[in-house]
């Protein structure tokens, strides 16, 4: 009996942190509601968005709502179809439980998020990039596990070999998890790549959709 109770002791401080993640959803409602069913069905504790949630700007209606419905969590990064403005307003309208994570940092159990997402004024040359990841990265830098959250993918041997012909932000991805060395990177952007997964060094890339990927951590 002593030895049963210690696996279930060992077993639910072992349980890990279950999280679904999408991106570029460009204000299709029906998406949200699937993905919404989906975070209800896997019991999933966090959700997570990587950019491109409207259709440039417009269709927010129905975007956040459904997760907040079921209790879910949500966190998000702009992408090149809002601006930080419009990724803000919709932290407004459903918090608590939405966090914009361009330029912040959050830890959920021992696992710390980061994240950045489209801002043209940052550029490779840019010291208020360095600056703003810095500041978010120290917060969470002693995380078990760290995951930067991103739209736009790093580039790495694979998706170069796709044809992606990649834009100022890939760049400045990949500077990023050059230097920080998170152990994921969740990103979006190239629709055709949906599900497509690599490496940069020992960094996890995952390209994940609308359709959604559960992923455990």
């Amino acid at each position: 009996m002593l030895l049963i109770r210690m696996k279930e002791k060992k077993q639910k401080k072992e349980k890990k942190l279950k999280i679904l993640v999408a991106s570029d959803i460009h204000g299709d409602k029906d998406a949200v509601e699937k993905l919404a069913e989906k975070a209800k069905k896997e019991n999933v504790d966090l959700v997570v968005i990587c950019g491109d949630i409207t259709y440039f700007g417009t269709g927010l209606e129905g975007m956040i709502g459904p997760f907040r419905k079921i209790n879910k969590k949500v966190l998000l990064v702009p992408g090149n179809h809002e601006d930080i403005a419009t990724t803000d307003f919709l932290v407004q309208m459903y918090k608590p439980g939405v966090y914009n994570l361009h330029g912040y940092s959050i830890k959920f159990k021992d696992i710390g998020f980061f994240g950045i997402g489209f801002d043209p004024s940052l550029t490779l040359e840019s010291k208020h990039l360095e600056e703003i990841i810095s500041k978010s990265y120290e917060k969470i830098k002693d995380s078990k596990h760290k995951v930067l959250i991103t739209h736009f993918a790093p580039e790495t041997r694979k998706f170069k070999a796709l044809g992606e012909i990649p834009w100022e932000e890939n760049k400045i991805v990949t500077r990023i998890v050059k230097k920080f060395k998170p152990d994921l990177v969740l990103c979006g952007h190239m629709h055709e790549f949906e599900g497509l997964e690599d490496k940069l060094g020992k960094t996890k890339i995952k390209n994940v959709g609308k359709h959604g990927e559960i992923i455990e951590i």
